[in-house]
Order: structure tokens, then C-alpha cells, then sequence
């Protein structure tokens, strides 16, 4: 081969790799299992890193993580230090985002906060909830009116371990978290199965979560394609990690083997067994 044909090809090389389009996702520093959480080196794993990887893979861009305390996660988008922001949502923080134009995917997944209490308390009414667990940074929806009115008395927790640690003792009356986090905490990490169970009949939140950008709407909108185009494994991964584990059937919060266990029963009795 004649030398400038190596260098033609030489230069084709190196075009083709410095053209990779290449983005940041801010993520959060947080376990926030089976959603995402951060490995012992610090790297970001999960549902939603797993997601990400398949959308990279699939649409020709590179895709890194910068992990980073919630509190500085939308600074970072809009300093322009990370390029998007997951999760996110045009309902959260709009004080901050004021004035900014930001654009967000359609929902990636979705969720319920709700109130996890004992399971002796389930059903009481809201008026019997005195103390409430939190963690740093939850805004604890439909509960607001009583607690502007001192009715409810907020404790803070610096993570999920701890605020369950306070629900568990009785030192509140319930904690509000994300419904599937908590469960899989207590089922799988706390081994409390059942200990404490989501009340359907207290003020939830239903919610999705969204990727968000300031500066790359086309890339979201490739995303959004990439959702729908590969719908049937970005289902399998839910399944997977079990992110959507019941939220539209009355046994939301459930370990999975009791809501099995209720099916066959509803089966029984419907066939008369």
C-alpha cells in the first residue's frame, strides 16, 4: 500500500473516533437500589445503568457517569459540568430551574411515594399519624396542610437505612420513601419482609421518572425512539429488577411470593376450591 494511501486511511481512523458523540449523565450518589446505587469503586449500577448502557450500544454514542451528592446534581446540569440529569422531573425544583428551558424524555419509569407504616397501623386514618420519617431532600406529598398546621412532626434521616431504623423502633408513626426502594430494602438488604407495608389509603405520589438536558434536546429525542423501538428489552430489564414490581395492582408493596400466594387464593375461590 503507498504511503498516502496509509495515511488517508490513518486519518479516516482517527476522524471516525474523534466524531463519537460523547455525553455526561449526572447521576446521584445514592442507594437508591434496585433503581441505581453506586458499587464499593464508585461506580454507578443498576436498573438505570443498564438502560443507559443498552441506549449507547444501540445508537452509536458514548455515554459516561458522573456521580454526584443529590443536592449538587441539578447545579451540575445547569452550570453545564454534566450535559443531562437522571432522574428527573419538570414537577421537581422549579424554583431553581426558573428562567432555565430545559427538555425531558417521556417517562422512563415509573414510581410511588408513599407511607410505609406497621402492619397493625394499616388503614387508620390519617389524623392517628403524629410523627413522620423522612429523608434529607423528600417532600412529602398530601401531607403538607398538617404539617404547616404542626400536626405532624417531621424527622430526618440522612438515608433510607436510617429512616426505617426510626419506623422500626416506633420512634414515628410511618416513613414516606419511594414504595418499591423501601420494599426491596426491607425484603432483601434489611431481611424485615413485611415489617413495614405500604397503606394505599394515605395521601401517594404517582410520578415518573425522566431524563433531562438544557443543551441536547436531539439526543432525548433519540432516547424517546430508542424507548419505543426497543420497548420489548427495556420491559425485560424492568422485569428484571422488578423497578415497576405491582404499581398498578392492588398489591403494590408486596413481596412478590405474597402476592403469588394471593393469586392462587383468588384462583381457588373463583373456581370454587
Amino acid at each position: 500500500m503507498k504511503p498516502s494511501h496509509v495515511c488517508s486511511l490513518f486519518a479516516l481512523v482517527c476522524s471516525s473516533a474523534v466524531s463519537a458523540q460523547s455525553y455526561v449523565i449526572g447521576v446521584e450518589k445514592l442507594a437508591f437500589t434496585p433503581h441505581y446505587s453506586i458499587d464499593a469503586q464508585g461506580q454507578y449500577q443498576g436498573f438505570a445503568r443498564e438502560l443507559f448502557d443498552l441506549f449507547a450500544q444501540t445508537s452509536g454514542v458514548e455515554l459516561s457517569y458522573k456521580v454526584l451528592p443529590v443536592e449538587q446534581l441539578l447545579p451540575a446540569l445547569l452550570s453545564g459540568q454534566v450535559d443531562f440529569k437522571y432522574p428527573d422531573s419538570e414537577s421537581w425544583a422549579q424554583e431553581q430551574k426558573a428562567g432555565k428551558t430545559l427538555s425531558y424524555s417521556q417517562g422512563v419509569v415509573d414510581y410511588v411515594d408513599g407511607m410505609l407504616v406497621a402492619p397493625q397501623r394499616q388503614g387508620q386514618p390519617m389524623e392517628q399519624l403524629k410523627r413522620l420519617a423522612m429523608v434529607n431532600g423528600w417532600t412529602p406529598r398530601g401531607y403538607q396542610e398538617r404539617i404547616d398546621a404542626g400536626q405532624i412532626e417531621l424527622t430526618y434521616s440522612d438515608d433510607l437505612r436510617q429512616m426505617i431504623r426510626q419506623a422500626l423502633r416506633k420512634d414515628t408513626d410511618g416513613a414516606y420513601f419511594n414504595v418499591v426502594v423501601a420494599t426491596h430494602y426491607l425484603d432483601n438488604i434489611r431481611a424485615r419482609p413485611g415489617a413495614l407495608v405500604f397503606d394505599p389509603e394515605l395521601p401517594h405520589n404517582r410520578g415518573s421518572f425522566h431524563l433531562s438536558t438544557l443543551k441536547h434536546p436531539g439526543l432525548l429525542e433519540r432516547f424517546d425512539r430508542f424507548l419505543v423501538e426497543q420497548h420489548a428489552k427495556v420491559a425485560e430489564l424492568k422485569a428484571r429488577y422488578q423497578v415497576e414490581a405491582n404499581l398498578d395492582s392492588e398489591h403494590i408493596g408486596l413481596e412478590q411470593w405474597k402476592v403469588d400466594f394471593l393469586k392462587r387464593q383468588q384462583s381457588k375461590d373463583a373456581n370454587g376450591g
